[in-house]
């Protein structure tokens, strides 16, 4: 029988060595997927390692390169976007960057002027703003010091801008995607000159990120799906290799794609909805050539309550794993679609992508109650909490055995400590 804890007075686990970066949105790939332990529950008052007040507001969510954490923010009269620095281990705010931006139009009640989340390439950190009516890339060095900006053109889009750029390769992707117009924009990270840009099928503005397929012996894919297609790129050209049509069962339903697609059971998962009961997700294979809607398709569900909207979902050894957008935690098979089990865990809304850390998936509802447990196909175990105490819309990053969380007006870091 499943057994809810209180809010822990210790930290569960802490990393002994070193952790892989959080390089983007979602961690390395966009995976959600941590390389390494941290804290999966804690103490508020026992456990925080350090709590830094960030400037400004903002629901980007932080990454994590080179011990150095950025996040993006909003100046509170709307006039500027920041690129914020804070040292991993001390919590100091080491710089922050600003572009004068204006105010931004209107946008979702829970969206916000710096909805978008960095991404860094080791070198470099990469910020898509809202500046205006527009979006622009810009980039800067690890001392905060602007190498380039490129405005990629005006955005509309009824909820506001969202959106977060990639990088592999020497390029920085981004999914200029918006009402009634879109695009996947590739341009040099070490210049911001555009590689390439390839128009893509458009309906309401939908936010995901591309991610990388690589296999043995084959070339590497730029994956990218939104409400309308599927597609997997050429990374260096921007060449189609394959692109699968989405056809949602209700068409009179507007969908949006929010959560990120996810590669599982060989197959890669796109999702997405809207405010109201429409949801629908579809798995496709990944290879093929040309069209490939009418062979790629291998399940599809459009179950309202289950299927996630915002969040993100979890791949793990050959299932899906989520939390619903009204808090109803879920597992299934990634190479059928069929649930094995859904139970609920928050009673809140969510909006914050969960990420798994060893075997325990961590996460937090949007008033900042946060849940964490053992990821199994054969049911929900033992539920721990914890609770931030301020609001939270933003994702969490891992990195070098902490865990790092955006509030409303803080960021907190937990784990480390000695270390």
């Amino acid at each position: 029988m499943k057994r809810v804890f209180a809010v822990c007075a210790a930290v569960a686990a802490v990393a002994v060595g070193s952790a892989a970066d959080w390089p983007r949105f979602r961690g390395p790939n966009g995976t959600g997927v941590a390389d390494g332990s941290a804290p999966v529950k804690f103490d508020l008052k026992t456990d925080t390692a350090w709590k830094t007040e960030i400037p400004g507001s903002g629901w980007g969510s932080p990454v994590v390169v080179k011990g150095k954490v950025f996040l993006q923010t909003a100046g509170d009269d709307g006039t500027k976007r920041h690129l914020v620095c804070v040292d991993g281990t001390t919590g100091k705010v080491a710089w922050k960057a600003d572009v004068d931006s204006g105010a931004a139009p209107g946008m979702h009640k829970k969206n916000s002027a710096a909805s978008g989340t960095p991404c860094s390439d080791g070198e470099r950190v990469f910020a898509a703003f809202w500046v205006g009516g527009a979006i622009g890339i810009y980039a800067y060095d690890f001392d905060g010091k602007q190498q380039w900006g490129t405005l990629l053109g005006t955005y509309t889009g009824q909820h506001g801008a969202a959106h977060s750029p990639m990088t592999f390769d020497g390029k920085v992707y981004f999914n200029l995607d918006q009402d009634g117009a879109a695009e996947l924009i590739a341009l040099d990270a070490k210049t911001g000159k555009v590689s390439w840009r390839k128009p893509r099928k458009a309906n309401r503005s939908s936010y995901t990120t591309p991610l990388v397929l690589e296999e043995k012996g084959k070339p590497a894919q730029l994956i990218l799906g939104s409400t309308t297609t599927v597609d997997s790129y050429d990374p260096k050209a921007g060449d189609v290799n394959w692109s699968f049509t989405i056809k949602w069962p209700n068409p009179n339903k507007q969908l949006r794609a929010v959560g990120q697609q996810v590669i599982a059971g060989g197959y890669v998962i796109t999702y997405c909805g809207e405010g109201g009961a429409g949801r629908y997700a579809v798995a496709v294979k990944t290879d093929g050539t040309g069209d490939v809607s009418a062979t790629a398709k291998v399940w599809e569900t459009g179950n309202r309550e289950k299927t996630p909207y915002v969040p993100s979902m979890i791949a793990h050894e050959g299932h899906l794993y989520w939390i619903s957008d009204s808090g109803l935690a879920s597992c299934a098979d990634a190479k059928t679609g069929k649930i094995a089990w859904s139970e609920k865990v928050f009673e809140r809304a969510i909006s914050a992508s969960p990420v798994l850390i060893g075997e325990t998936l961590l996460a937090i509802d949007e008033a900042g109650n946060v849940a964490s447990f053992k990821v199994s196909p054969k049911g929900l175990g033992d539920v721990e909490k914890s609770a931030l105490g301020e609001q939270v819309y933003a994702s969490p990053a891992v990195a070098d055995g902490k865990l790092f969380i955006r509030g409303a007006k803080h960021l907190f870091c937990f784990g480390g400590k000695g270390s």
